[in-house]
């Protein structure tokens, strides 16, 4: 008897233990967030929800930058797994459908004035699944599995646009070809500064508009003014690597465990809260 009191004891005493964690995010970005889930519960007519929206930006937030488990972030707010979870699904789809689209995104580039995009494309390393259908995820690039990503950026390095996500043996030029980015780019009257992945994407020789560099062969070495020219090119496309990196800054990109067709939507969200947080 005296040991079952003692399991009795022990176990009341036990409780959830809560820490508190830096979120290094603006509360311009906080409260964006905010307002779209009020004016979400507005259009569907929802008049409660078991916390306040600010608190439930400010939780998908804590998920979406330091990777928080779904798990944690509700034991921490007394809330079910399964209600933090949607209220993720439901933010991010939000801030997806405020991503801006290749051709408009272009458009406002060339009416700033400006002259030419940064063109790149990346790998989003995602947990290894089993079966045939990871095969394709596989990069021999990369040596991992991952989603393969396009994205676009101004002169500055800025995030303009990213693409939809696909398997991450998908070459830099299929996608390019897939989402019509020449065209776009005519359309627009812009160019666009790209690595040697997109090596001839642009077969116009007398007006090109993806200027890449120059690659050595077998039997042809590179002349100085070539080595130079890929000199120019590579400093003019350092910034599109801040836009990777800003962007990466979500830890939940680190290794992607969310499902692959969920990938595009919470890539672009993420590029929506990249810009809110670069641009404000």
């Amino acid at each position: 008897m005296e040991r079952c009191d003692e399991s009795k004891e022990r176990a009341e005493d036990t409780c959830s233990l809560v820490y508190r964690c830096r979120l290094p995010l603006s509360t311009h970005t906080v409260n964006h967030l905010a307002d779209l889930l009020r004016r979400r519960l507005k259009a569907i007519r929802s008049r409660w929800r078991i916390l306040p929206p600010g608190r439930i930006a400010v939780i998908v937030l804590a998920v979406l930058r330091h990777d928080q488990r779904l798990a944690d972030m509700a034991g921490g707010n007394n809330v079910s797994e399964s209600t933090v979870r949607r209220w993720r699904d439901e933010l991010i789809g939000l801030l997806a459908a405020q991503a801006p689209r290749l051709d408009r995104a272009l458009k406002q580039v060339a009416k700033r004035g400006g002259e030419v995009v940064l063109i790149d494309g990346t790998l989003i390393r995602t947990q290894r699944r089993t079966g045939k259908a990871d095969r394709r995820n596989y990069s021999g690039k990369h040596r991992s599995h991952g989603l393969h990503f396009l994205a676009l950026t101004d002169e500055n390095g800025r995030l303009i646009w990213i693409s939809a996500a696909r398997p991450g043996r998908t070459h830099d030029n299929t996608a390019a070809r897939h989402d019509h980015i020449l065209a776009h780019l005519r359309a627009a009257d812009l160019g666009a500064l790209a690595d040697l992945g997109f090596r001839g994407l642009d077969n116009d020789i007398l007006d090109p508009v993806i200027v890449t560099g120059y690659t050595a062969i077998r039997t042809h070495k590179l002349t100085l003014g070539q080595k130079a020219a890929n000199r120019v090119l590579a400093v003019g496309r350092a910034p599109v690597e801040h836009g990777f990196a800003h962007l990466k800054n979500w830890r939940i990109l680190t290794k992607l465990r969310t499902d692959p067709a969920r990938a595009t939507k919470l890539l672009r969200a993420l590029l929506v809260l990249t810009n809110l947080e670069v641009n404000r």
